[in-house]
């Protein structure tokens, strides 16, 4: 098995160990992370014109997110703790599909990478779109969390294989590209 398939959180007798980061280059770190949250078409019209009792449902879910994002460590027990630079969470509505896409952007300069909290935070942003409207629609489906985009480090620049095509945000982060496509 080369080194780079091999799973870093094992020492040689099995045990699960925190990695050892104290040789690596500080280095600028980005991730970004993207999931799905499909919900009833009332569902959606509701959280849409802020309907629901609870109250903001993407503006809590946003700031949990965030939440989320910062507290990784705490959450997943071999993650380092990291001092991020940048947390964002920006939501893109589909209408005719009646879902949300949950996008969460993270920075952070370091000896290890960001994606762990990256997914945390669109994670935990979806979660509490499904706890704030569980009275209204009990059949939710979360889906889709996964890694779109990371730099930084030694494994450099990684893309899902359809990154360029969900946005061109290699160079600018998810909030931007959501802002650039609400202008137009």
């Amino acid at each position: 098995m080369t080194k780079e398939l091999e799973f870093t959180h094992f020492d040689k007798e099995g045990n699960a160990v925190m990695v050892d980061v104290t040789q690596k280059d500080i280095t600028s770190r980005m991730a970004a992370a993207e999931g799905w949250i499909r919900v009833s078409r009332v569902c959606f019209g509701k959280i849409m014109e802020g309907g629901v009792e609870k109250g903001d449902v993407l503006g809590c879910a946003r700031i949990a997110g965030i939440m989320g994002a910062k507290q990784t460590s705490s959450l997943i027990p071999l993650c380092h703790i990291l001092n991020l630079t940048k947390a964002s969470v920006d939501f893109e509505p589909d209408p005719d599909q009646s879902r949300i896409r949950a996008v969460c952007t993270v920075r952070c300069t370091g000896r290890t990478g960001v994606e762990m909290e990256a997914l945390t935070g669109v994670s935990i942003a979806l979660l509490t779109i499904y706890d704030m409207c569980k009275a209204v629609d009990k059949r939710m489906e979360i889906s889709g969390i996964r890694l779109l985009h990371k730099e930084g480090g030694k494994s450099g620049v990684f893309d899902a294989d359809d990154y360029k095509d969900v946005d061109q945000r290699s160079k600018r982060t998810a909030g931007e590209a959501l802002a650039e496509r609400t202008r137009r």
